[in-house]
């Protein structure tokens, strides 16, 4: 049983496939009817009107409708589309079981507890039989498939099979008088509309279920006294063939198989049972632990099942339906009907070789798996899943093609497949070993395989590729040793190039596309399932999924090639020709357009000819092609295929092309897009577009401002005339500002009424005349100017350049922009068409008397404006005295002195540095603290970087040097290299150059040591905390070197939990016999000899004071024992011994035990005998209690204690 999709929900009773869409029904016991799409094994919808359960649910063939029946007594149209109830049946009056359209009328059945069957006009609504008959529930009632028959089965123990054939001919009007009278009489007398054919009688039960066969005059029916019986009729009688016995509780569906001969029932015994319906014998049974089955459902046209039970339903399928094929060279092997066939492609002729397996063998799931084809000894491997996994050997006689009964050889092993010209291997399971045969089947040999491995296929000559759950490796025979090896989801189908160069390896739901060392290079995941794949001669995998035909690009781009109507299985490529097997092993070639992907992949390997060719042939279109090339970096390419003016235009700026996006915007001719073309022209410093899109947005401000910046005073000047005219005032006054024209601004300030403004302004520039015109005006009101100020004159500045397009780099074109180019001018004509272009159309600057009325406002009056003649024209090309075009030179392409070519970017080198690195402090140089963040916790379990922030920071400005070039530029950061040497090729980067190194750190541990020695137990504690905080972002050279640092990591985890429980012993004041403890603890850490002695010393004073003298005298020998340099300590340990000696007894007990070996925890700071359980610091080893297990490490402040951690990576060379 292959299970295609399940769902978790309340009790489904009424299950019902759709006859085209991947959509099933499923009616619950809740009252929602839900809608899913097993394929995509999403919930597409619900409908929730129905009162209680809903026991009968079913599609119409054709219109986009349901019906549903529930224990409200209601029967419900739907229509799914409109996702609403049309109508609702009333007339039955019990709990509803089944519902059921006619294939062909517009009708609907229902059978009820009420003891009846009703038919349903469904186009009418109303109720045209009612079936009386039956004397108990009628469980179920459904159609013939074909002829005018209800059969129906109820709790009476009975089936019945109605004759509705009247009620056919009802339904046709009847064209005579006398007929229609006789329909009426019969209507009021209670005419006979569907009459009782049978009564099958047999059940000892209720029957739950009968269903008719598709095809043959057969009926099964399943019920209470749990069998399943099998009914034959003809045109006179009905009687029981057979019964099925194997369910251990009531029957409650039951059903023929439409494309196999076979019965499927279910039972609330909570399985479900598959019978062979010739042999009348059990096949398969499938089970549940803990729900009961309630309904089956077949699809109508596919090979799929349904099953509904206590907590949700199951699509399933009964067997495999791709059939085992192998393709070589030119033709594809493979198996239909028992019988091995081959497939030419060039001539496309089939033919029959030899039979396989013996006929009448063919158990449900035994069918083939795998074929495997040797083409020198013309022999073929059969893998199938008979007897737990077994194969069989056939070499085909070259001359007896289809007459063959060559006897096979076999074996039993989960796979087989040929390693070389007459060598197979076969997996045997149980001992996970490759058997490698020959051709009369004797072993070779035996290989041990590398990993727990459930299926092999071909890898190359004497390689196999080994399939775990979740990794596949290549294994050499030979050699015994591992090729490559790569982490995949469960790979179920493994295709390689013609070269084996590369490898798909395809699973459920993806992709994963390696080379063949298994080195990853792309994966693509798919919503639907993956079902086969070929490469093609381009290097380009074509797969299926159950919809479509698909491709992927090496680079891992993929897009869909065709839709497919039904799933088809890939042999192979040509060209434009996809040969497949379908379901039933027929042999289709399918024409498809490969231009998509043969363009994709020429763009991918920079093939820019072939590109241009498909361009300016082919029908390449659609916004995905254009997104695409944009996102690949080729907007100016997509320019070419779009006709939307808009998308045109937003791709002529994207790629810079400021002559298209021109062309664009004047036939588009919206403001929003003269605006963006503006500020567009504006960053390539092209006045001359600048100026041409702000008049067409009239957006005069931008416009004389422009004017100013590009010093074309004129231009100004009108501007400050059309201002005047629109009697714009602050334009106007702006105007006279730039153009630094006093006189005109007293005139406006005048004009516009400001006199005293006007007068100050007057008699500041000097302008007496008018000053004393003006104060003669104001009278009293003349404002006093102030004294003693100096005035600046207001004036503005010379533009650098004027009036002409800014100074740009020629630079070479690229590929496609000349290429593509319809017209084919070159620039200057361009720029010349564009000077003699129609830059008038709404507002030409040079004749302000033409202007429209309605374009300004107000009549224009005597403007004294200069003639059109005089104009300076923006372009000032009329004053180049040009040679006709056909002599223009044209730059050559190798003048490469003119051109100036841009380079190409490289990479950071911050990427280059982190690219190949799996040391943390790398990372952490290169600027990237996640990843670095990220292998810290991967490698030692740090989970608190809290600590490392300034390391880091350090790490990062210590790699890089920063040179400042000139004040108005940004500083220039320069990556700085370990071991950078003038030889050093600039091509080839080396490593970062890292602030900390292990000569650092032993300059701390030797800080340490004093500080300790001196009894500055915070300050030492400082610089063994500061060790352990640095290690992780140490790099060394040497593996020698690696063992130092991980000694040294040991000595500072000693030292830092010895002081911390120092430390934590001075504080306490008031607990004598903790201090005692903590100072016994202290002399268990692994210490420098000197600072052993102090400690014990320490100890011991300790314990003799609290007069602990049997543990007081333990410290004492072993002080003794380390032969103390300094005579004063040994003489005390003398003294203390003599003394302990007299009374060998402790007046406190102490959670101490000296001979019992432990460690102390980290954390709660007490002993961990051996033997006890206890959890560890995975980067500073401190052992710790197990309840401390997910906290922070006490002792180095970094890692989680008792995670996961690979170890620390200090050194490349701990990698290659």
């Amino acid at each position: 049983m292959l299970t295609k999709f399940e769902t978790k929900s309340n009790r489904v009773k009424g299950l019902s496939f759709h006859s085209k869409r991947p959509w099933i029904l499923a009616s619950l016991h809740s009252g929602v009817i839900q809608l899913w799409d097993y394929r995509m094994g999403t919930l597409i919808d619900r409908f929730d009107e129905h009162d209680g359960p809903v026991r009968g649910v079913h599609f119409h063939k054709s219109q986009p409708l349901f019906v549903s029946g529930g224990d409200d007594y209601k029967i419900k149209v739907w229509n799914y589309k409109l996702h609403r109830c049309l109508f609702t049946l009333l007339g039955h009056l019990d709990y509803i079981r089944t519902v059921q359209f006619h294939h062909e009328s517009p009708w609907i059945v229902s059978a009820s507890d009420d003891q009846t069957i009703r038919i349903w006009n469904w186009q009418s609504r109303t109720c045209i039989s009612v079936l009386t008959g039956h004397n108990h529930y009628v469980m179920s009632a459904s159609f013939h498939p074909k002829e005018d028959l209800v059969v129906s089965a109820s709790l009476d123990q009975t089936v019945r099979v109605w004759d509705i054939g009247s009620l056919k001919k009802k339904t046709v009007s009847p064209a005579d008088d006398i007929l229609r009278l006789s329909q009426l009489n019969s209507d009021l007398f209670g005419g006979v509309d569907a009459v009782v054919k049978y009564v099958l009688e047999g059940h000892d039960r209720g029957v739950n279920w009968a269903s008719f066969h598709p095809t043959l005059p057969l009926i099964v029916s399943g019920a209470d006294d749990r069998q399943v019986k099998i009914w034959r009729m003809n045109d006179t009688k009905a009687w029981e063939v057979d019964t099925l016995r194997g369910h251990m509780n009531n029957v409650s569906s039951v059903l023929f198989h439409a494309k196999q001969d076979i019965i499927v029932s279910n039972s609330e015994d909570k399985s479900i049972r598959v019978w062979d319906a010739t042999k009348r014998t059990g096949l398969q049974t499938f089970r549940r632990e803990h729900d009961r089955f309630w309904i089956l459902s077949a699809h109508p046209e596919m090979n799929l099942l349904a099953a509904g039970h206590d907590s949700g339903m199951i699509v399933f399928k009964l067997e495999r339906e791709r059939p085992a094929f192998c393709v070589s060279g030119d033709s594809v092997f493979y198996v239909k009907d028992r019988f091995l066939r081959v497939f030419e492609f060039p001539t496309q002729k089939d033919t029959q070789l030899v039979p396989v397996r013996r006929p009448g063998s063919n158990g449900l799931n035994q069918g083939l798996r795998t074929l495997s084809y040797s083409p020198s000894e013309n022999a073929v491997l059969v893998c199938s899943e008979a007897d737990g996994g077994s194969y069989e050997l056939y070499t085909i006689p070259k001359d007896s093609y289809g007459r063959g009964d060559a006897e096979a050889k076999k074996g039993s092993g989960a796979s087989a497949i040929f390693v070389a010209r007459n060598r197979f291997a076969v997996l045997e399971k149980t001992s996970n070993q490759a058997l490698v045969k020959n051709l009369k089947n004797e072993i070779v040999k035996k290989s041990l395989l590398p990993i727990a491995t459930d299926a092999i296929f071909y890898a190359g000559t004497g390689n196999l590729l080994c399939r775990a759950e979740d990794r596949v490796v290549i294994f050499d025979l030979q050699q015994r040793i591992i090729l490559g090896d790569l982490q995949t989801p469960f790979v179920r189908y493994v295709v390689w190039s013609h070269d084996m160069e590369s490898v798909a390896l395809l699973s459920k739901h993806s992709i994963v596309i390696a080379d063949k060392k298994l080195v990853h290079r792309s994966t693509i995941h798919e919503t639907i399932r993956v079902k086969s794949g070929a490469w093609d001669d381009n290097g380009v995998f074509i797969y299926t999924t159950l919809t479509h035909i698909k491709y992927c690009l090496p680079n891992g781009d993929n897009g869909i090639v065709k839709t497919l109507d039904v799933p088809v299985y890939i042999t192979k490529i040509y060209g434009n020709t996809i040969f497949c097997l379908d379901r039933d092993g027929k042999n289709l070639p399918i024409i498809i357009d490969a231009t998509e992907y043969i363009f994709k992949l020429s763009l991918l390997r920079k093939r820019y000819d072939q590109v241009m060719a498909m361009i300016k042939n082919a029908d390449l279109c659609g916004q995905a092609m254009i997104a695409y090339l944009q996102q690949k970096g080729f907007p100016q390419v997509a320019l070419h295929f779009v006709k939307d003016e808009r998308t045109r235009f937003n791709l002529a700026l994207e790629s810079g092309n400021i002559e298209k996006a021109l062309e664009c915007a004047k036939k588009i001719d919206d403001n929003d897009y003269w605006y963006r073309l503006g500020v567009e022209a504006l960053r390539q410093g092209n006045t001359g577009i600048v100026e041409y899109a702000y008049q067409k947005t009239k957006n005069f401000e931008r416009l004389s401002f422009h004017y100013l910046i590009t010093g074309n005073l004129d231009k100004l000047s009108k501007m400050m005339k059309i201002a005047e005219v629109k009697n714009d005032i602050m334009g106007q006054f702006h105007d006279a500002l730039y153009l630094g024209d006093v006189r005109e601004r007293v005139k406006i300030l005048e004009n516009s009424g400001h006199l005293p403004l006007a007068y100050i302004t007057a008699a500041i520039h000097g302008l007496n005349d008018i000053s004393d015109r003006l104060a003669a005006e104001l009278g009293d009101n003349v404002p006093s100017v102030p004294e003693g100020r100096k005035a600046s004159l207001l004036i503005p500045p010379t533009p650098v350049l004027c009036a002409g397009d800014w100074p740009l780099l020629m630079v070479s074109k690229g590929i496609f922009e000349g290429t593509l180019d319809d017209t084919g001018k070159g620039e200057h004509e361009y720029y010349e068409e564009a000077a003699d272009a129609d830059w008038g159309e709404s507002l030409d600057i040079g004749e302000v008397d033409t202007l429209q009325n309605g374009d300004i406002g107000i009549p224009v009056g005597d403007v004294d404006v200069p003639d059109e003649n005089d104009e300076e024209g923006g372009w000032d090309l009329e004053d180049l005295d040009l040679p006709p075009d056909s002599e223009t030179p044209k730059t050559s392409t190798k003048t490469s002195s003119a051109v100036f070519a841009v380079p190409t970017p490289g990479m950071p080198v911050s990427q280059i540095w982190v690219q190949k690195s799996s040391l943390a402090a790398e990372h952490a140089a290169a600027g990237n603290f996640d990843t670095a963040m990220r292998l810290l916790t991967r490698q030692l379990g740090i989970r608190n970087f809290v600590p490392l922030k300034t390391q880091f920071i350090d790490l990062h400005l210590g790699s890089h040097s920063y040179l400042a070039a000139f004040t108005s530029a940004p500083v220039i950061s320069l990556a700085v290299e370990r071991g950078w040497t003038e030889s050093t090729s600039p091509n080839v980067r080396g490593p970062p150059s890292l602030v900390y190194n292990f000569s650092q750190l032993e300059e701390k541990v030797k800080a340490g040591y004093k500080a300790t020695t001196a009894g500055k137990f915070s300050d030492a504690l400082k610089h063994f905390l500061s060790i352990l905080h640095t290690v992780p972002l140490i790099v060394v050279e040497t593996r020698r070197e690696v063992d130092e640092v991980k000694e040294l990591i040991v000595i500072a985890k000693e030292y830092v939990l010895g002081l911390q429980m120092e430390l934590k012993r001075r504080e306490l004041k008031d607990d004598p016999d903790r201090q005692q403890e903590l100072a016994a603890y202290f002399t268990h850490c692994n210490l420098q000899l000197p600072h052993t002695r102090l400690v014990l010393k320490n100890a011991m004073v300790a314990c003799f004071n609290a007069k602990n003298l049997s543990t007081a005298a333990n410290f004492a020998r072993r002080l003794l024992e380390t032969n103390p340099s300094n005579e004063n300590q040994a003489k005390t340990a003398r003294q203390v011994l003599q003394a302990a000696e007299k009374n060998m007894k402790d007046a406190t007990q102490l959670n101490y035990d000296f001979r019992n070996p432990f460690v102390v925890c980290g954390a709660t700071y007490v002993p961990i005998y051996r033997g006890q359980k206890d959890v560890t610091c995975p980067y500073c080893t401190t052992h710790f209690v197990p309840a401390q297990q997910g906290q922070l490490c006490a002792v180095c402040d970094l890692a989680v204690i008792g995670s996961d951690a690979s170890g620390l990576l200090c050194s490349p060379s701990q990698i290659r």
